[in-house]
């Protein structure tokens, strides 16, 4: 499949991912829906407007209206903009005018969340993280709750500080306990990123309706890269008995291209054995891992270098995306449109694999070393995280771009 916008070797956007974003062209204010190839971005409201395409779904300044559409017609938009974007296909290519007003450089457009979110789930999916946090803070041999190996863990978000690549991040202020010591309010000291993957949600479902695992990847329009900052020492102090609140809530930022289920699916592949076996309605013949190397790195105030402190996948997700939205919606649950669900931190089996500071220092006491000879246990005002996600296979590779973040000094 070749496209007449020429794709540069090794892109993350070729013809076959056609991702989805909200872009701002230069010069304007309004958001519009847009797709993503090569170093170009395409207007989709432009070409809805021109009738190149079978919907009426673009004309507002979210996705909401398009997720909301169902994958019948996901599979039927990018099955049409992958015939207008082909080098066989003159429609576009041959009309100037047209190409002017839809097709921008990537560069000459401002990224928006994707989405209007309303409500945000954050799992805690990955056995290896799940073991490594239990060591450190409970008992290496009993790391595991008894029900972790029986559903999938999740905490409810905060959709409002959810926020778009490139957007500084404020250090938290919040209460913190040193052991044997008195509660202090003031900024944490133990700020860190975690590495993680996150779906929108599309057709809304009911209240009392569960969505069961057959049919759970129909509601699933697309994969994000995820990176829900944590201050570890705020989080300690305040999670029990029930769990995650401002040691988590200042912020989540997230990649600006949803990367659809159909571009993935020459990646899909099996999930790490679980034992013991899941009940019958997180059961599934269907595996849903996907192979999506994931990288994240540090850059220091003033270096030059991104130093890669993590080289993680997500297959290593023990709980997959169809077990955890039915196990969220089997109490009648409903979701909607442009919800976004995460899949807690992604670690594998090595140091090296680990989806956070906590565990590749092993709660500071290991620290790194980047390459301009500083230190790291956690993450430092100024420093600026980036991950990154791919999967490639023979000659194909599917890009994610980036999620990135610098921190700003707590006020």
């Amino acid at each position: 499949m070749r496209s007449f916008i020429d794709v540069p070797q090794g892109s993350d956007f070729p013809i076959q991912n056609l991702p989805y974003g909200v872009i701002i062209p230069n010069g304007s204010s309004r958001p519009r829906p847009g797709t993503a190839i090569g170093d170009w971005v395409v207007d989709l409201a432009a070409l809805e407007e021109a009738d190149l395409l079978p919907t009426s779904v673009f004309s507002g300044d979210s996705l909401n209206d398009f997720m909301a559409a169902g994958r019948e017609t996901w599979t039927l938009v990018r099955t049409t903009l992958q015939k207008l974007l082909s080098f066989d296909d003159a429609r576009l290519r041959d009309d100037m005018d047209l190409r002017s007003l839809s097709i921008f450089p990537r560069s000459a457009v401002r990224m928006v969340l994707p989405a209007k979110i309303g409500d945000y789930t954050d799992f805690y999916s990955s056995k290896e993280h799940a073991t490594n946090v239990g060591s450190l803070f409970r008992d290496p041999a009993n790391a595991l709750l008894p029900n972790w190996l029986h559903l999938p863990v999740a905490y409810h978000g905060r959709a409002s500080s959810i926020v778009i690549s490139g957007t500084n991040i404020r250090r938290p202020n919040g209460q913190t306990k040193a052991d044997n010591a008195d509660p202090v309010f003031g900024p944490s000291r133990l700020l860190d990123f975690e590495l993680e993957v996150g779906f929108f949600t599309g057709k809304a479902t009911k209240l009392g309706d569960p969505i069961s695992i057959e049919n759970a990847s129909d509601h699933i329009f697309g994969f994000v890269l995820v990176n829900d900052w944590s201050a570890r020492d705020i989080q300690k102090w305040e999670y029990v008995p029930l769990g995650p609140f401002l040691g988590k809530n200042f912020a989540t930022s997230i990649s600006p291209w949803i990367v659809t289920l159909d571009a993935l699916e020459p990646f899909r592949c099996s999930g790490p054995k679980q034992d013991p076996s899941p009940l019958p309605y997180l059961s599934s013949n269907q595996d849903f891992a996907f192979d999506i190397a994931l990288e994240v790195s540090i850059t220091s105030p003033g270096s030059l270098n991104a130093d890669v402190v993590c080289n993680s996948n997500f297959k290593h997700l023990y709980w997959n995306i169809c077990q955890q939205l039915a196990h969220h919606t089997s109490g009648g649950c409903n979701i909607n449109p442009g919800d976004l669900m995460a899949s807690g931190t992604i670690s594998g089996p090595e140091k090296g694999s680990f989806g956070s500071m906590l565990e590749i220092t092993w709660r500071g006491t290991t620290p790194v070393t980047l390459t301009d000879g500083s230190e790291r246990k956690f993450i430092n005002d100024g420093d600026t995280v980036a991950m990154r996600g791919w999967a490639e296979k023979n000659g194909l590779r599917i890009g994610f771009g980036n999620v990135s973040g610098t921190i700003l000094p707590a006020r």
